[in-house]
């Protein structure tokens, strides 16, 4: 009973985003499926011991078992924490905003 499954692997880029669709045999895990995509041939820098992974947005673990149509999102690390950026954005519309006040 070599039941096959339909997913896709998704690995998003700054400039472009590489989505793969692939049939795997059902009990295929998210690493093995990473693997059988091609998509660590074409881009060495993922490291599936350090990336996130995930399941429709949902973090996962490299060897939780795939369901049929499941899209593996493979994500990269955060050059800037978001939450820094905010806060100098927000500091810089203060300076900008010189005045105000009740004309």
């Amino acid at each position: 009973m070599n039941h096959q499954i339909n997913i896709e692997v998704v690995y998003a880029l700054p400039d472009e985003q590489i989505l793969l669709k692939r049939s795997v045999p059902a009990g295929t895990s998210v690493a093995d499926a990473i693997k059988a995509s091609g998509v660590l041939a074409k881009h060495p820098e993922i490291d599936l011991a350090s990336n996130k992974l995930g399941i429709f947005g949902k973090l996962t673990k490299a060897d939780a078992v795939l369901r049929d149509k499941d899209r593996i999102e493979i994500y990269r690390p955060l050059i800037a924490d978001p939450k820094e950026v905010r806060r100098k954005r927000a500091e810089e519309g203060k300076v900008m905003k010189k005045g105000g006040g009740d004309a």
